[in-house]
């Protein structure tokens, strides 16, 4: 009996061996294609609900793969089917694909000199968060479950986004307006997977976190109205710049001594405050913007309690009244990696990666609008490692700026990671 165990063990474990192999195989052969690629879209960027170019040159690609192939989806998103043709769950991978308006400074062959408009203004276009990645190893990754299509059970959703850093202006955009839309229908999704690169953390390494791992975006605005008068009798005014400073300085209370902070983090930040023109005059208005960034439901719901009754407190007590708008524009909710799913596809990233490049992370208030997949179905969103090995990460150009870079290797094991948890989750649901 034990040996008949054993020999079957070691039968699923050569299985396993032979397929991983294979996918190893199928991942180097496709790398070119996949440098290509992202030299490609990092040299002619496209901002967000503008990504045109950028979604035909996706487009012919899916299409020459025989996929059923979707476009329009969100203005500018392409949607494309994977039928293996047997019965099986339905599997999402999905990349974003809008740059950003900031003007790119390294000597890259590939660099980007591209111009577009931003907020009425022309800007420069920069892949500067590694958008250009994501869509090449998607395309990678649907290249190799094509070619192993014979092998999947169910179906593959690829879904290329638009807008991930915030539609412009008056417009909607990005995974909210897909999912209303019906990305994750007909055929209904099961399960989404997504990857981001990480300039700061090391080629052939992966990062992940399970439960909330990025931040739930909401901005506010405060419009705070007092009485003008000449800046050297100011008992002649209701001042909205002290009722303003007030109110700064009182908000950053409710996370410093109304949060339970050794659960999660949380953020209450007032980014811009405008008023006035002169020194002499007091003003009549003041108006602030800022940001809230929670990594629980019960931190954002709390805040959103809080913050209104502090406002509206502090202009009372001022004689001022104040205007508060919750959220501003938009809104994220939490990147939330389903810990079941996490817990499962844990033993496949370990096996691409390597146990000892799987590193598990802290939640992070930076936020991803992934988060709308999330809210609808189990997700898991990890991070890539793209930093040379040779750079320290204190010397590694961040995010968003101009000197942005990762390195081409890193894509490899991103291409990898989207065909095993594709693979596996059809093998084992």
């Amino acid at each position: 009996m034990y040996r008949k165990l054993a020999a079957a063990g070691f039968g699923v474990f050569a299985a396993v061996c032979v397929a991983q192999t294979d996918v190893e195989k199928k991942v180097e052969a496709v790398e070119a294609d996949v440098i290509k690629w992202r030299h490609h879209f990092h040299e002619f960027p496209e901002l967000s609900n503008r990504e045109f170019n950028t979604a035909k040159y996706i487009e012919k690609f899916l299409r020459s793969l025989d996929l059923e192939v979707t476009t329009g989806v969100a203005r500018t998103g392409v949607v494309a089917v994977l039928d293996s043709g047997k019965p099986g769950p339905v599997v999402a991978l999905r990349a974003d694909m809008d740059g950003l308006p900031v003007k790119e400074e390294n000597d890259l062959p590939y660099r980007s000199t591209q111009m577009g408009e931003y907020n009425g203004q022309e800007v420069p276009v920069m892949h500067a968060c590694g958008h250009d990645t994501h869509m090449a190893m998607l395309m990678g990754a649907a290249k190799i479950l094509t070619e192993m299509k014979s092998e999947l059970r169910g179906k593959v959703k690829f879904i290329f986004q638009p807008a991930e850093e915030g539609a412009p202006a008056g417009e909607k955009g990005g995974a909210e307006i897909m999912v209303k839309e019906g990305v994750l229908k007909n055929p209904d999704v099961d399960v989404i997977f997504g990857l981001h690169i990480s300039a700061n953390s090391d080629v052939g390494t992966v990062s992940y976190n399970a439960g909330g791992t990025m931040a739930a975006v909401d901005p506010f605005k405060i419009v705070i109205h007092g009485k003008q008068a000449h800046g050297a009798y100011p008992w002649k005014s209701v001042d909205p710049v002290v009722t303003a400073a007030q109110m700064i300085m009182s908000l950053q209370t409710i996370v410093s001594r109304e949060l339970k902070l050794i659960d999660d983090a949380a953020v209450v930040s007032v980014g811009s405050i405008h008023g006035g023109n002169r020194s002499n005059i007091i003003p009549e208005k003041v108006e602030m913007v800022g940001t809230i960034r929670t990594l629980n439901k019960a931190a954002r719901d709390h805040i959103y309690e809080t913050l209104p009754r502090k406002v509206k407190g502090i202009a009372d007590s001022m004689g001022a009244e104040a205007e508060l708008t919750l959220p501003l524009d938009y809104y994220y909710p939490i990147t939330y990696n389903d810990p079941e799913l996490t817990a499962q596809m844990l033993p496949t990233v370990k096996r691409t990666a390597g146990e000892e490049n799987t590193i598990l992370t802290k939640p992070v208030t930076g936020a991803e609008d992934f988060s709308f997949f999330q809210e609808k179905i189990p997700g898991l969103y990890m991070w890539v490692g793209g930093k040379p090995l040779d750079v320290p990460e204190e010397e590694s150009p961040a995010h968003h700026t101009p000197e942005f870079y990762v390195d081409d290797s890193g894509m490899k094991l991103g291409v990898e990671l989207l065909t095993n948890l594709t693979l596996d989750y059809m093998k084992n649901n």
